[in-house]
């Protein structure tokens, strides 16, 4: 048995309590957080590899002003999500929580909002038959994104395995990381993004064994390119503008594998787009969906 296996990890005294709880698949249970009246058309968040529902409450809040019923989830092994039992991680794994979320909730036809990872998710379930949607909304990924871009992501995710020794270090890493953002004044704010560990150290809120876990990223991009040519739906790219994960390049070229897709182009946000620029980023999306999918009816 490794140390990840046996150091134990609570939440933070702070941290949100999720809001909700679905099924997933094979009996991982999901949680996640909802604005908007439950009886809007149903908005469907998920965030990027590393990050958390927390990644989309500027915008699900925003969402939920605007009719929608927004609901943003924990992806597996993130967040408040469960760890999944025999690591199964899998993009595939994912497409199955979302179905399973969906169908939860009772909606016959979401609207599909992803980030990064997220988005990749969303862009197979509905490009594979796998869900029937009303509209999606890419944010910073398409098939055709930057190797050394997701190599930093992972580099990000796999740093200090050991666990960090205070909030300040924890604070650091992300600020190396994320130049671009000012560091916050109260470090408050991390309690959602690591854990307690037994050993006294912190530890991100992600189950470590997703670093033990590959599969064929030239696969993986393969099924993205095939799952865009089956987009039929109202779709809308969203990238930023400094993203060094999916580059003008590759957002044109996803244009061109999908003519009908609109774009938009937030010049002074990096890969993480929402949480650079929340409200250009939400006021896009809100302006797409009201002209193509309006909340009600």
């Amino acid at each position: 048995m490794n140390n990840d296996e046996v150091i134990e990890r609570t939440r933070l005294p702070g941290t949100p309590d999720p809001m909700h709880e679905w099924p997933g698949a094979a009996g991982v249970t999901i949680r996640g957080d909802a604005w908007g009246d439950p009886s809007g058309r149903l908005v469907i968040l998920q965030h990027g590899g590393g990050q958390t529902r927390h990644a989309w409450k500027g915008a699900g809040e925003t969402l939920g002003e605007a009719g929608y019923y927004a609901v943003s989830i924990d992806a597996r092994g993130h967040g408040d999500s469960d760890w999944a039992p025999d690591a199964a991680y899998e993009p595939d794994m994912n497409v199955q929580d979302l179905v399973a979320v969906a169908t939860s909730i009772g909606s016959d036809a979401p609207i599909l909002v992803g980030a990064s990872m997220g988005g990749s998710t969303s862009l197979l379930a509905i490009g594979q038959n796998r869900l029937t949607a009303a509209a999606l909304v890419l944010v910073d990924i398409a098939p055709k994104v930057e190797i050394e871009g997701t190599k930093k992501i992972r580099a990000f995710m796999d740093q200090k395995p050991e666990g960090f020794e205070s909030l300040e270090e924890v604070s650091e890493a992300i600020a190396n990381y994320q130049p671009h953002r000012k560091r916050p004044r109260k470090l408050d704010g991390l309690a959602k993004n690591v854990r307690l560990g037994s050993d006294g150290r912190y530890h991100w809120h992600w189950d470590p064994a997703r670093r033990t876990r590959t599969w064929s990223m030239e696969d993986h991009r393969v099924s993205l390119s095939e799952a865009a040519d089956n987009l039929e739906l109202p779709v809308l790219l969203v990238r930023g503008g400094m993203s060094d994960v999916l580059t003008e390049e590759g957002a044109q070229s996803f244009l061109e594998q999908c003519p009908h897709a609109e774009y938009v182009n937030v010049a002074d946000a990096a890969h993480m787009v929402a949480g650079d620029r929340n409200d250009v980023f939400a006021g896009s999306v809100v302006d797409f969906l009201h002209r193509v999918v309006p909340p009600y009816g």
